[in-house]
Protein backbone atom coordinates (compact mmCIF):
# COMPACT_ATOMS: atom_id res chain seq x y z
CA UNK A 1 0.00 0.00 0.00
CA UNK A 2 1.43 3.47 -1.09
CA UNK A 3 2.17 5.69 1.61
CA UNK A 4 -0.12 8.26 0.81
CA UNK A 5 -2.92 5.77 1.68
CA UNK A 6 -1.51 4.36 4.29
CA UNK A 7 -0.57 7.45 6.62
CA UNK A 8 -4.03 8.98 6.49
CA UNK A 9 -5.36 4.92 6.82
CA UNK A 10 -3.37 4.66 10.13
CA UNK A 11 -4.49 8.20 11.50
CA UNK A 12 -7.45 7.21 10.63
CA UNK A 13 -7.93 4.26 12.78
CA UNK A 14 -6.14 5.60 15.83
CA UNK A 15 -8.62 8.69 15.72
CA UNK A 16 -11.26 6.22 15.30
CA UNK A 17 -10.42 3.69 18.21
CA UNK A 18 -9.66 6.27 20.50
CA UNK A 19 -12.93 8.09 19.60
CA UNK A 20 -14.74 4.86 19.86
CA UNK A 21 -13.41 4.13 23.68
CA UNK A 22 -14.29 7.47 24.57
CA UNK A 23 -17.88 7.58 23.08
CA UNK A 24 -17.99 3.70 24.32
CA UNK A 25 -17.33 4.90 27.93
CA UNK A 26 -19.89 7.99 28.33
CA UNK A 27 -22.48 5.84 26.20
CA UNK A 28 -22.29 3.27 28.56
CA UNK A 29 -22.59 5.81 31.26
CA UNK A 30 -25.29 8.03 30.35
CA UNK A 31 -27.18 4.43 29.09
CA UNK A 32 -26.99 3.06 32.51
CA UNK A 33 -28.05 6.98 33.86
CA UNK A 34 -31.19 6.95 31.67
CA UNK A 35 -32.83 3.45 33.04
CA UNK A 36 -35.33 1.79 31.53
CA UNK A 37 -38.37 3.41 32.94
CA UNK A 38 -39.48 5.90 30.95
CA UNK A 39 -40.81 9.67 31.54
CA UNK A 40 -40.63 12.92 30.06
CA UNK A 41 -37.27 13.89 31.61
CA UNK A 42 -35.51 10.84 30.22
CA UNK A 43 -36.72 11.15 26.59
CA UNK A 44 -35.56 14.91 26.67
CA UNK A 45 -32.20 14.08 28.08
CA UNK A 46 -32.05 11.71 25.64
CA UNK A 47 -32.86 13.57 22.50
CA UNK A 48 -30.52 16.38 23.91
CA UNK A 49 -27.69 13.19 23.83
CA UNK A 50 -28.95 12.19 20.62
CA UNK A 51 -28.50 15.72 18.85
CA UNK A 52 -25.18 15.12 17.13
CA UNK A 53 -26.57 12.18 14.98
CA UNK A 54 -29.06 14.45 13.47
CA UNK A 55 -27.09 17.93 13.40
CA UNK A 56 -25.52 18.90 10.09
CA UNK A 57 -21.80 17.96 10.92
CA UNK A 58 -20.55 22.02 10.37
CA UNK A 59 -23.07 23.30 13.59
CA UNK A 60 -20.94 20.58 15.77
CA UNK A 61 -18.07 21.86 14.45
CA UNK A 62 -18.59 25.27 15.50
CA UNK A 63 -19.75 24.36 18.48
CA UNK A 64 -17.04 22.69 19.46
CA UNK A 65 -15.01 25.21 17.76
CA UNK A 66 -16.71 27.66 20.06
CA UNK A 67 -16.00 25.21 23.12
CA UNK A 68 -12.27 24.08 22.30
CA UNK A 69 -11.00 26.90 20.61
CA UNK A 70 -8.83 29.19 22.43
CA UNK A 71 -11.20 31.66 23.27
CA UNK A 72 -13.68 28.93 24.40
CA UNK A 73 -14.19 27.81 27.57
CA UNK A 74 -12.69 24.50 27.73
CA UNK A 75 -9.61 25.98 25.39
CA UNK A 76 -8.70 28.93 27.21
CA UNK A 77 -8.34 26.60 30.54
CA UNK A 78 -6.79 24.10 28.72
CA UNK A 79 -4.23 26.74 27.34
CA UNK A 80 -3.96 28.68 30.32
CA UNK A 81 -3.35 26.12 32.62
CA UNK A 82 -1.71 23.48 30.63
CA UNK A 83 -0.51 24.86 27.65
CA UNK A 84 -2.86 22.53 25.30
CA UNK A 85 -4.70 23.33 22.49
CA UNK A 86 -6.98 21.16 20.67
CA UNK A 87 -7.39 22.94 17.74
CA UNK A 88 -5.60 21.19 14.47
CA UNK A 89 -4.13 18.80 16.44
CA UNK A 90 -5.34 14.62 15.86
CA UNK A 91 -6.90 15.13 19.43
CA UNK A 92 -9.06 18.00 18.20
CA UNK A 93 -10.14 15.00 15.83
CA UNK A 94 -10.66 12.62 18.30
CA UNK A 95 -13.32 14.33 20.04
CA UNK A 96 -14.69 15.51 17.17
CA UNK A 97 -15.55 11.88 16.03
CA UNK A 98 -16.43 10.81 19.61
CA UNK A 99 -19.61 13.08 19.77
CA UNK A 100 -20.63 12.30 16.69
CA UNK A 101 -20.05 8.79 16.87
CA UNK A 102 -21.85 8.76 20.84
CA UNK A 103 -25.25 8.48 20.02
CA UNK A 104 -24.63 5.48 18.13
CA UNK A 105 -23.51 3.77 21.04
CA UNK A 106 -25.56 5.47 23.55
CA UNK A 107 -28.97 3.68 21.55
CA UNK A 108 -27.14 0.06 21.68
CA UNK A 109 -26.29 -0.21 24.77
CA UNK A 110 -29.62 1.14 26.30
CA UNK A 111 -31.46 -1.13 24.28
CA UNK A 112 -28.81 -4.31 25.41
CA UNK A 113 -29.43 -2.79 28.97
CA UNK A 114 -33.20 -2.61 28.35
CA UNK A 115 -32.73 -6.60 27.16
CA UNK A 116 -31.34 -7.72 30.49
CA UNK A 117 -33.99 -9.77 32.77
CA UNK A 118 -34.62 -7.15 35.65
CA UNK A 119 -35.35 -10.49 37.78
CA UNK A 120 -31.71 -11.43 37.69
CA UNK A 121 -30.79 -8.13 38.59
CA UNK A 122 -33.00 -7.80 41.47
CA UNK A 123 -32.28 -10.99 42.88
CA UNK A 124 -28.65 -9.82 43.21
CA UNK A 125 -29.36 -7.29 45.13
CA UNK A 126 -31.28 -9.43 47.41
CA UNK A 127 -28.10 -11.12 47.83
CA UNK A 128 -26.41 -7.96 49.15
CA UNK A 129 -24.81 -6.95 45.68
CA UNK A 130 -24.13 -3.30 45.41
CA UNK A 131 -25.40 -1.52 42.95
CA UNK A 132 -22.10 -1.11 41.09
CA UNK A 133 -21.31 -4.66 41.64
CA UNK A 134 -24.42 -5.29 40.27
CA UNK A 135 -23.73 -3.40 36.51
CA UNK A 136 -20.01 -5.32 36.73
CA UNK A 137 -21.02 -8.83 37.40
CA UNK A 138 -24.94 -9.25 35.73
CA UNK A 139 -26.00 -6.26 33.88
CA UNK A 140 -22.94 -6.08 31.40
CA UNK A 141 -22.00 -9.24 31.25
CA UNK A 142 -25.53 -9.97 29.87
CA UNK A 143 -25.30 -6.80 27.49
CA UNK A 144 -21.89 -6.97 26.23
CA UNK A 145 -23.07 -8.16 22.51
CA UNK A 146 -25.40 -5.02 21.89
CA UNK A 147 -22.62 -2.34 23.48
CA UNK A 148 -19.45 -4.34 21.42
CA UNK A 149 -21.83 -3.68 18.65
CA UNK A 150 -22.68 -0.15 18.98
CA UNK A 151 -19.30 0.37 19.66
CA UNK A 152 -18.14 -0.94 16.09
CA UNK A 153 -21.18 1.12 14.63
CA UNK A 154 -19.50 4.21 16.82
CA UNK A 155 -15.82 2.87 15.14
CA UNK A 156 -17.36 2.88 11.30
CA UNK A 157 -19.27 6.72 11.92
CA UNK A 158 -15.82 7.31 13.59
CA UNK A 159 -14.21 6.59 10.72
CA UNK A 160 -16.15 8.39 8.15
CA UNK A 161 -16.54 11.86 10.39
CA UNK A 162 -15.76 14.86 8.11
CA UNK A 163 -17.16 17.83 8.66
CA UNK A 164 -17.04 18.42 12.18
CA UNK A 165 -13.08 16.89 12.20
CA UNK A 166 -12.77 19.43 8.60
CA UNK A 167 -13.25 22.53 11.06
CA UNK A 168 -11.93 21.52 14.46
CA UNK A 169 -8.32 19.61 13.10
CA UNK A 170 -8.12 20.66 9.60
CA UNK A 171 -6.65 18.63 7.14
CA UNK A 172 -2.80 18.57 7.72
CA UNK A 173 -1.32 15.76 5.82
CA UNK A 174 0.28 13.20 8.44
CA UNK A 175 -0.93 15.27 11.29
CA UNK A 176 -5.11 15.59 11.17
CA UNK A 177 -5.68 14.29 7.52
CA UNK A 178 -8.09 11.66 8.26
CA UNK A 179 -8.98 8.93 5.01
CA UNK A 180 -12.45 11.22 4.51
CA UNK A 181 -10.55 14.36 4.63
CA UNK A 182 -7.67 12.85 2.14
CA UNK A 183 -10.51 11.60 -0.17
CA UNK A 184 -12.00 15.52 -0.36
CA UNK A 185 -8.41 16.59 -0.89
CA UNK A 186 -7.46 14.13 -3.90
CA UNK A 187 -11.03 15.28 -5.47
CA UNK A 188 -10.37 18.82 -5.37
CA UNK A 189 -7.33 18.34 -6.99
CA UNK A 190 -8.18 16.08 -9.41
CA UNK A 191 -6.40 13.30 -9.02
CA UNK A 192 -8.88 10.98 -9.56
CA UNK A 193 -6.90 7.72 -9.05
CA UNK A 194 -5.99 8.59 -5.55
CA UNK A 195 -9.40 9.38 -4.39
CA UNK A 196 -10.69 5.82 -6.31
CA UNK A 197 -7.91 4.14 -3.67
CA UNK A 198 -9.09 5.94 -0.94
CA UNK A 199 -12.63 5.43 -1.43
CA UNK A 200 -11.84 1.40 -1.79
CA UNK A 201 -9.74 1.11 1.35
CA UNK A 202 -12.66 3.23 3.03
CA UNK A 203 -15.36 1.19 1.95
CA UNK A 204 -13.66 -2.46 2.43
CA UNK A 205 -12.85 -1.30 6.29
CA UNK A 206 -16.59 -0.02 6.87
CA UNK A 207 -18.04 -3.25 5.36
CA UNK A 208 -16.02 -5.61 7.51
CA UNK A 209 -17.24 -3.02 10.48
CA UNK A 210 -20.66 -3.40 10.02
CA UNK A 211 -20.22 -7.20 9.13
CA UNK A 212 -19.01 -7.67 12.45
CA UNK A 213 -21.79 -5.54 14.26
CA UNK A 214 -24.20 -7.15 12.26
CA UNK A 215 -23.31 -11.30 13.33
CA UNK A 216 -23.42 -9.37 16.88
CA UNK A 217 -26.54 -7.82 16.64
CA UNK A 218 -28.03 -11.42 15.17
CA UNK A 219 -27.15 -14.05 17.93
CA UNK A 220 -28.92 -11.30 20.25
CA UNK A 221 -32.14 -12.19 19.07
CA UNK A 222 -33.66 -15.35 20.81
Amino acid sequence: MPAAALTPLLLTLKVALFATLLATLFGVLFARTLGRKRSVARDVAESLLTLPLVLPPTVLGYYLLVVLGRNGVIGSWLLDHFGITLIFTWQGAVIAAAIAAFPLILRSARAAFADVDASLEQAARTLGLREGAVFFRITLPLAWRGVLAGALLAFARAMGEFGATLMVAGSLPGRTQTLALAIYDAVMAGDDARAAMLVWISLLVAIVVLLIAARLLQRRRP
